[in-house]
């Protein structure tokens, strides 16, 4: 469970990094918003490396879904647009997609 934890926090960074970069370069935002995007990508990255997973691939595909809840989050927190059924079916996909990929090493070697 400390793994999702990691991920969930891995994803608020990225998201939250590449959203300050959205901001500058999308919306006209002042340069500045670079440097709370570079700190957040770099804490993003920290982050990911807490996963107790054996190869950096497996992690990183695992992430890959919390993210997509994550994003699918932030779309409606910071955003303010609210999620579509098909959004919450693709999240839950998604969810079990990542427990798989995470879990299943440790399902094949019992």
């Amino acid at each position: 469970m400390l793994n999702y934890l990691w991920f969930l926090l891995a994803a608020l960074f990225e998201i939250a990094g590449c959203f300050a970069f959205w901001m500058w370069l999308r919306q006209g935002k002042s340069a500045l918003w670079v440097i709370p995007a570079l700190l957040s990508l770099t804490l993003f990255a920290l982050l990911l490396t807490r996963i107790e997973a054996t190869y950096a691939g497996r992690a990183y595909a695992a992430y890959g879904g919390i993210y997509i809840v994550a994003s699918i989050g932030w779309l409606a927190v910071v955003e303010r647009i609210r999620p579509l059924g098909s959004d919450w079916i693709g999240v839950a996909l998604c969810v079990i997609g990542a427990t798989v990929i995470l879990f299943g090493p440790r399902l094949s070697a019992a």
